[in-house]
């Protein structure tokens, strides 16, 4: 039985050849196919092509969902994968076609709220930074798109957890597990800003001051604070969409995944998988983090 690897070089030959697509569309449908099989990776789904059933399929697409792909890339994805199993149906490779039953354009959950890199950008330049708080809000929504933060974690980024020179922080997820996060350009420079014209000048209050973000009275964010920012800034920037700081994460996840971003990194970033601070080093390389970031987010 052919592998994965020489099955999808035969596929990409085919459409290449006989279907003749351009190449762009043939690396577009390899490229998605590649996430299938990470997918399988990930979830330890020792399957060859012809044992895959429709459930793979679709508990792929719910779980690119989650990640927060957009419905018009599940579209892709789906042509993709029934193209892909069409063309092992003609060549006789499986007997029943698994995809026949895939629903286009997404299966499952709902499609989150997720902006575009251009609204991400209007956001960031309605905040006006001649306000003294202006650089901290910055800073802030820098931090949840640049690092895909969920907002417990954002409010309880430390001091001694931010690791400017290696590019990474550490992150206190759900569970109390941590992981390495990559810190990219943008975030580094506006959480500089921030430290340079508002944090170094207030008095943090007891028990407060290994806080990154602090409010006028030098007390740790809290939850419905990050919540009111995110709807004022939004507000500013004339964004019609329902935002909530999640749709940050939403957004990162989803921008990193169509830049062509490693499924099982941006899984790892998320912090979707139980993982310690030391087990990260082996999973995957604090390099490989930090070059994907550098790679695929558009605000490095």
């Amino acid at each position: 039985m052919k592998n994965w690897e020489n099955i999808l070089k035969d596929f990409e030959f085919y459409i290449k050849i006989e279907r003749s697509m351009s190449d762009n569309t043939a690396k577009a449908y390899i490229s998605d196919l590649n996430k299938f099989t990470q997918y399988l990776e990930i979830h330890e789904i020792n399957l060859t092509p012809t044992q895959i059933k429709t459930k793979q399929l679709t508990d792929f697409i719910n779980y690119v969902a989650e990640l927060g792909l957009t419905d018009k890339s599940q579209s892709r994805l789906i042509s993709s994968l029934k193209a892909f199993f069409k063309y092992l149906a003609i060549e006789d490779i499986i007997k029943e076609n698994p995809s026949d039953l895939l629903e286009t354009p997404r299966i499952g959950r709902k499609i989150p709220v997720v902006l575009s890199v251009e609204e991400i950008e209007t956001i960031l330049k309605a905040i006006d930074v001649s306000d003294y708080l202006g650089h901290r809000n910055r800073a802030i929504v820098e931090v949840l798109y640049g690092c895909g933060l969920r907002v417990s974690e954002l409010i309880n980024l430390k001091l001694s957890n931010m690791f400017f020179n290696e590019e990474f922080i550490r992150v206190i997820g759900k569970g109390d597990k941590q992981r390495l996060v990559p810190l990219g350009k943008s975030a580094q420079l506006e959480i500089k800003y921030y430290m340079q014209s508002f944090r170094n000048h207030i008095e943090p209050q007891k028990g407060h001051a290994d806080y990154l973000f602090l409010n006028r009275r030098g007390k740790q964010l809290n939850r419905v604070m990050i919540f009111t920012i995110i709807k004022d800034v939004c507000k500013a920037a004339g964004i019609k969409k329902n935002v909530s700081p999640h749709t940050f994460r939403h957004s990162f996840a989803t921008h990193l995944i169509e830049g062509g971003a490693d499924l099982r990194v941006v899984q790892e970033m998320l912090g979707h998988e139980s993982i310690t601070t030391t087990e990260i080093y082996t999973h995957i390389d604090r390099e490989y983090l930090r070059e994907t970031i550098i790679q695929f987010h558009p605000r490095s």
